[in-house]
């Protein structure tokens, strides 16, 4: 035989010598007893069992409570009016104009235009009406008298109408001379300095209405019938502050893109500087329903990968539900989670849940006070 036939034989045969060996275990009195070992339920907070054949796992009486879902939106923030005004006649400008960052009322001047010829016009033509005025009077006072035809009369009442509107539309180029704010806002942006030569639809200023401020966002198509106008919300800024409104727009029809409703919430900014364009979190309120708030650590899982938690029947048997996490507590003193899918009261297992089993028997206390 080979020298390698040899070695790999003379192996076989000490393995198999060392298998014959007899081997003895430890005796049954040495083996604790498992199957003796009790699973007892405590409340959470009280002190459990000393004796080392005694697992303690601890449960907590919840009871179910209403509960508020809140959808969760990213936006930002928008003013509520922003519009650039321009000016509607040709002119240079007289004076400076308003500095950017400035508060205005409606009526505020922003520009101020030239008046050139136009105060001129106006002499004018008040001359002119006055002129007409007296005609139309001198001939009514000879028609009084059978001294003057209908004819001269009404003649003379369409020169004094149309001296009268020549007088509106030089007053009211002068008046254009003054370009003011629209509403109450801030003034954005400023594109023109003295001197400039203005034309009609040359940009003055842009004013931005920033009370009330709107958060905008958009709403996933499947969550757009959790929502309705007049709904509350609460917006948190990036910079950390929170904001409260409510819902005055949602839109009928969907972003071609995106396939979602765009939501406009008004907020109150008084008192408060909220800028445009701050990236926001919108919570916004949906549907009441009945839930139970419970510690995120007393979720588990069941064999097919379900979560759930289990609880302590009141036959002291456990059992397994799965349940749906509809909301958090962000409350630091005591975080929780609200879940539905649970009935009434019930005794949750909050530690030890890993140790036990659906259909195992614990020995457990249910008069402890909720």
């Amino acid at each position: 035989m080979k020298k390698q036939h040899l070695i790999s034989l003379a192996i076989l045969c000490a393995v198999s010598a060392w298998m014959a060996v007899p081997r003895y275990g430890p005796s049954s009195a040495e083996v604790p007893n498992v199957a003796e070992r009790k699973v007892q339920v405590v409340e959470t907070g009280a002190s459990a069992s000393e004796d080392p054949n005694v697992i303690s796992i601890r449960a907590e009486r919840i009871s179910p409570e209403r509960y508020v879902e809140q959808i969760l939106v990213r936006g930002r923030t928008q003013a509520y009016r922003h519009v650039q005004v321009r000016a509607e006649i040709p002119g240079r400008l007289a004076s400076d104009p308003i500095q950017r960052g400035a508060r205005v009322k409606a009526g505020d001047l922003l520009c101020e235009l030239a008046i050139d010829d136009r105060s001129a016009n106006l002499s004018e033509a008040e001359a002119q009406r006055v002129r007409a005025q007296f005609e139309y009077e001198a001939a009514l006072d000879l028609q009084a008298r059978n001294l003057q035809s209908d004819v001269v009369v009404a003649q003379l009442k369409a020169v004094l109408e149309s001296a009268e509107a020549a007088v509106a539309r030089t007053q009211l180029a002068v008046d254009r001379t003054q370009i003011v704010a629209p509403f109450d806002g801030v003034v954005e942006m400023r594109t023109v300095e003295v001197g400039d030569l203005l034309n009609v639809g040359s940009v003055c200023a842009s004013v931005l209405d920033d009370s009330p401020m709107l958060l905008v966002g958009l709403i996933p198509e499947q969550d757009v019938n959790r929502i309705r106008t007049g709904a509350s919300v609460t917006g948190r800024l990036l910079g950390g502050s929170e904001v409260t409104g409510t819902v005055k727009f949602l839109a009928a029809s969907a972003d071609p893109v995106s396939r979602s409703y765009r939501v406009e919430i008004e907020v109150d900014s008084a008192g408060e500087q909220i800028r445009e364009g701050i990236t926001t979190e919108i919570l916004v309120k949906a549907d009441e329903v009945m839930a139970h708030r419970i510690p995120s650590s007393a979720l588990t899982l069941d064999d097919n990968g379900n979560i759930g938690v289990k609880v302590v029947e009141v036959d002291e048997k456990v059992a397994f539900y799965n349940v749906s996490i509809v909301g958090d507590d962000t409350n630091l003193l005591n975080p929780g989670i609200w879940v539905t899918g649970l009935r009434g009261d019930v005794t949750l297992v909050t530690v030890g849940q890993e140790i036990v089993f659906p259909g195992q028997t614990v020995a457990a206390n249910f008069d402890w006070d909720l």
